[in-house]
């Protein structure tokens, strides 16, 4: 099977995104890229380079709907003659680039962020919003666990793993143990768990964290040999980078720990303390509380830390 890398320009502080051409029938890409006139042009240049028209795609297949991944999903179906759009169902509440905004203040709010903040964070998701077309739900078909992806040189089997997002999916070539990871691995990040509403019941927060730390020993079982993330090189040394993953996420976790008080602090207190210069900062304010929300959920579960709501909106304290 011929997987061929293609690195696609952002206007993200992340830099370039990697989109996959698996270079078989039927063709397909895996992830796409933001809907930006840059990212259109590398797009089609480098397809162009490898003997492929945009009209030739026959399937695009989306790891996560986050629009640096999923952008220009739209525009290269409709092109490409209504080539099938396939992405995992608890991706709807990311649905490129859209959260809903009551979902989005519930998340908020129950996080201790002020209002004036959430309206910052609101119009970050609405500037963030221009760089995808949405697509409707009966516009893509599902991808689910175990999920087979057959092309002419083989099958790439489908993972889920959630984490990064709730719907997030690999992509597993057992015949040489090749993975392509989205934003689930990646060699020089570690990727955030992005706050979301728990897929099956919308009043209860995801559990990103927790369900990420699956994932990584899901991958793990695989043993793969050569992981292809969503964004930088290549990973060769799954088994290092997951002992690394692990250390840095109980770090974070002791970090959080210390700093909750035994009189009760909120998920955007803690995210003040955690990151005091990014909390100020657009994107990097939502990934902040994210990042922040994820560990105090985590630390919670497993008690080490407890948590009581007032008035919708919840205080961690020291147990």
């Amino acid at each position: 099977m011929k997987i061929i890398p293609l690195t696609i320009p952002t206007p993200f502080y992340i830099v370039d995104v990697n989109v996959y051409l698996i270079k078989e029938e039927p063709l397909t890409l895996i992830d796409i890229g933001p809907k930006t006139g840059e990212a259109s042009e590398t797009l089609r240049d480098k397809l162009r380079q490898n003997g492929v028209q945009i009209a030739d795609i026959r399937r695009i297949v989306l790891t996560h709907a986050h629009v640096d991944h999923c952008g220009l999903t739209k525009q290269v179906r409709d092109e490409a003659k209504n080539a099938e759009i396939f992405i995992h169902k608890w991706e709807s509440g990311h649905l490129f680039g859209s959260l809903d905004n009551e979902e989005q203040r519930n998340l908020m709010n129950r996080a201790g962020v002020p209002p004036e903040v959430f309206r910052k964070i609101q119009d970050t998701f609405n500037d963030v919003g221009l760089l995808t077309d949405t697509v409707d739900k009966d516009e893509f078909s599902e991808l689910y666990d175990e999920m087979e992806l057959e092309f002419s040189g083989g099958i790439l089997k489908v993972l889920h793993t959630p984490g990064h997002t709730p719907g997030s999916c690999s992509f597993f070539r057992e015949a040489n143990r090749t993975l392509i990871a989205g934003d689930c691995v990646l060699k020089r990040i570690t990727p955030n768990p992005v706050i979301s509403a728990d897929p099956i019941d919308k009043n209860k927060r995801f559990k990103s964290l927790a369900e990420y730390l699956v994932s990584l020993a899901k991958i793990r079982s695989c043993s793969p040999t050569l992981i292809y993330g969503g964004h930088g090189e290549p990973i060769d040394d799954y088994e290092e980078l997951f002992h690394r993953y692990v250390r840095s996420i109980d770090e974070r976790q002791k970090q959080v720990v210390e700093l909750v008080s035994t009189n009760g602090t909120t998920p955007f207190g803690i995210a003040q303390k955690l990151f005091p210069q990014a909390i100020e900062k657009e994107v990097h304010r939502f990934l902040a509380i994210s990042e922040a929300v994820a560990h105090l959920d985590y630390a919670e579960t497993e008690g080490k830390i407890a948590v009581e709501v007032k008035e919708g909106i919840e205080f961690y304290r020291k147990i």
